[in-house]
């Protein structure tokens, strides 16, 4: 699946939300340089981001088409898993990874980004949180339920929010137990968006769940999605919670 996202890297693109500037200004203002490496940077969403802030970026992810896309956005990316991917001696101010961490070795992921990072260095891992309308959310699981029955949005009744705060204690707790790096510490940055029906179908074709679905089943989930964003009023105000770890360069 992590290597499923460049089915459509053009509307992973558009589709997909930037992160908050507070956000890459304080991971800015943190780093004792300029030099940033993203991990799994996709299409260079981030990456465009740290780059208007002053950096100089250097992306590295799994998959060529998304690699092609950042490139032609003026992103240098070299095509490899973190695991497998040769720093062959360099060291930069700040390893960030946003929306890609979990795809990351727990144990291998930290301790490499402790290898390449300089003396005071920041290991910045963030991602988005976010819970649509129930109408909206269930309309989505009952789709799931009948298309994908195998499919974790099918049975999964949890709150996006728990999901993720259990998977970002994971992270500091890798994160801390790795020689290096100092204690992490977690922070959340609160915003909000609203879309359109047209804007949220455009959107879930680039979730994970539903990257590999064959046209005709992704049609019959976004018609159900579709219908219940109608009965809205063809719109809704979607919360998010950006979630980040940040540990230092011992």
């Amino acid at each position: 699946m992590a290597e499923s996202f460049g089915t459509d890297a053009e509307r992973y693109d558009r589709a997909r939300p930037a992160y908050p500037q507070e956000l890459v200004d304080q991971i800015v203002t943190a780093s004792p340089g300029a030099d940033v490496l993203d991990i799994g940077c996709g299409t260079g969403i981030e990456a465009r981001q740290f780059r208007a802030a002053g950096c100089r970026v250097l992306g590295v992810d799994p998959d060529a088409r998304m690699a092609a896309f950042a490139r032609r956005g003026g992103i240098d990316v070299e095509v490899a898993t973190f695991e497998d991917w040769e720093p062959a001696g360099r060291t930069f101010d700040a390893v960030v990874a946003g929306q890609a961490w979990h795809w990351v070795d727990p144990v291998t992921g930290p301790a490499k980004a402790a290898q390449v990072l300089r003396p005071g260095g920041l290991l910045a891992v963030f991602a988005h949180v976010f819970q649509p309308p129930a109408a909206v959310a269930d309309a989505f699981a009952a789709a799931c339920r009948r298309v994908l029955p195998g499919s974790p949005f099918a049975g999964e009744s949890r709150p996006a929010a728990e999901i993720y705060d259990v998977m970002f204690t994971g992270f500091a707790d890798a994160i801390a137990q790795t020689e290096g790096l100092d204690a992490p510490e977690r922070c959340r940055f609160a915003w909000e968006r609203t879309y359109t029906r047209d804007e949220w179908l455009d959107f879930l074709p680039t979730t994970g769940g539903l990257t590999r679905l064959p046209p005709e089943a992704l049609a019959e989930v976004l018609s159900e999605v579709a219908a219940a964003i109608e009965e809205l009023g063809g719109s809704f105000v979607l919360p998010y919670s950006t979630l980040a770890v940040f540990a230092r360069r011992a």
